[in-house]
């Protein structure tokens, strides 16, 4: 290397520190927006084709992603507040009463009902959770301020997509057959990854929100929070049909509460969750995508499972990008420095 490469090279790392520096915390949204783009990438491709305006195709994706992520936000944090002020303190006691019936006499449950369902605390923590959501506590207000950056980056850079790509291979320190590779393997995994979280978000919310309007809930309400709780691994929507079930057993009847119990563990954990979801990831890939990517679904939970220890929300996002990164990387070195096989 000539003396002026050491110079560009070591201006080049300065010039990237500096940047660091200046957008550090920016950096989780605009990475988020970045692989958010290229998911979107072949939709923006065909709208910018169709409508024949790449602006106009830019905002018409940003304007949905808004609707999908701010729009369950605003509804559950305006209607929510309403449905916990009107929770009746009698209800809450009938509740806690049957529930201190049915554990007493049961090792270590009774001993767990004691301590933590008493009314007391769960009015508090009522109280605490309606002041939080109206207040917009500092946790709260960050979420939404990166929710609002992640559509900002992902707007401009769908309004740049032309020479992203582009720009991506080119800094990539090998060959443009290599980085586009590795840019195609994150790319296909994260279209994959993204509808179908959002189709079976959408699935599964509906599917609960039918059944809580039978029974004279608010079908929307419930059924937007069940589909944001179904995109927590493992938990996912027991932390909405448990409280749910427990509240009908007092101010409707056991039945209803049993009913809603099995209707979530049976048809949405088991046959939605385990069976049809991975049904529909296959048909979003096979039949709509077309997408040759080879994608373990296995892989691909406990990839969100790691990345949303890590990284919260985003981490769903996040925890696929970098598993695929790492699988298409890794694929390059075999190929370029394993040993032969043959």
């Amino acid at each position: 290397m000539k003396k002026s490469d050491y110079i560009i090279a070591i201006l080049f790392a300065l010039a990237i520190l500096g940047a660091y520096s200046i957008y550090q915390p920016f950096l989780l949204s605009m990475v988020v927006a970045l692989l958010l783009t290229m998911a979107t990438a072949n939709v923006h491709q065909n709208f910018t084709q169709s409508i024949h305006s790449e602006r106009i195709s830019a905002v018409i994706l940003s304007l949905l992603l808004f609707i999908i992520l701010f729009a369950p936000i605003i509804y559950i944090t305006t209607i929510g507040v309403q449905y916990i002020s009107k929770i009746d303190a009698e209800i809450i006691n009938i509740t806690t009463s049957n529930i201190h019936e049915y554990s007493e006499g049961i090792p270590i449950l009774d001993d767990w009902v004691n301590e933590y369902i008493n009314n007391e605390k769960i009015l508090e923590n009522i109280k605490t959770s309606t002041d939080l959501i109206t207040q917009a506590g500092t946790k709260g207000f960050g979420f939404i301020k990166n929710v609002f950056l992640v559509i900002v980056f992902y707007l401009v850079l769908n309004l740049n997509s032309g020479r992203l790509f582009h720009l991506m291979t080119s800094l990539l320190p090998m060959r443009d057959e290599e980085g586009t590779k590795i840019l195609t393997e994150i790319s296909s995994t994260m279209e994959i990854v993204f509808y179908s979280i959002v189709v079976t978000a959408i699935f599964e919310g509906i599917l609960f929100g039918v059944m809580a309007s039978f029974f004279g809930f608010n079908g929307l309400l419930f059924g937007m929070i069940y589909g944001f709780a179904s995109l927590i691994p493992i938990i996912g929507g027991a932390v909405v049909w448990i409280p749910v079930s427990l509240f009908a057993w007092s101010a409707i009847n056991v039945n209803a509460a049993i009913f809603i119990a099995m209707y979530s563990i049976i048809v949405i954990s088991i046959i939605a969750d385990t069976f049809i979801k991975p049904m529909i990831i296959k048909y979003i890939k096979d039949d709509i995508l077309h997408s040759s990517t080879k994608i373990n679904e296995l892989l691909i939970f406990f990839s969100i499972l790691a990345g949303m220890s890590s990284y919260g929300f985003w981490g769903m996002i996040l925890g696929p990008a970098i598993t695929s990164f790492l699988i298409a990387i890794s694929k390059v070195y075999i190929e370029l420095y394993g040993k032969d096989t043959q």
